[in-house]
């Protein structure tokens, strides 16, 4: 799978790390119930479709962006700003 790198072109998956979901609303910092961020951390969904993800390009820029990719078909619909 080809992943385009928004500051490097495409680039073969191998030179990424996948981030984790990037729908997911980060609980406030220094919010004192450890449910929540229980849940943030450790509590994920495996959804089947379009959906946006984090990657960073560790062996490029190794910068972070999100990117829209169906799960299902691994078809790669865009870089999300």
């Amino acid at each position: 799978m080809m992943i385009p790198c928004p500051h490097c072109g495409d680039r073969d998956v191998s030179e990424f790390r996948y981030g984790g979901d990037a729908t997911k609303e980060r609980p406030q910092h220094g919010a004192g119930d450890l449910k929540v961020w229980h849940d943030y951390v450790f509590v994920f969904d495996n959804p089947k479709g379009p959906h946006t993800e984090y990657w960073q390009h560790v062996l490029g820029c190794r910068r972070w962006f999100k990117l829209a990719r169906n799960t299902a078909t691994n078809v790669i619909e865009g870089v999300v700003s």
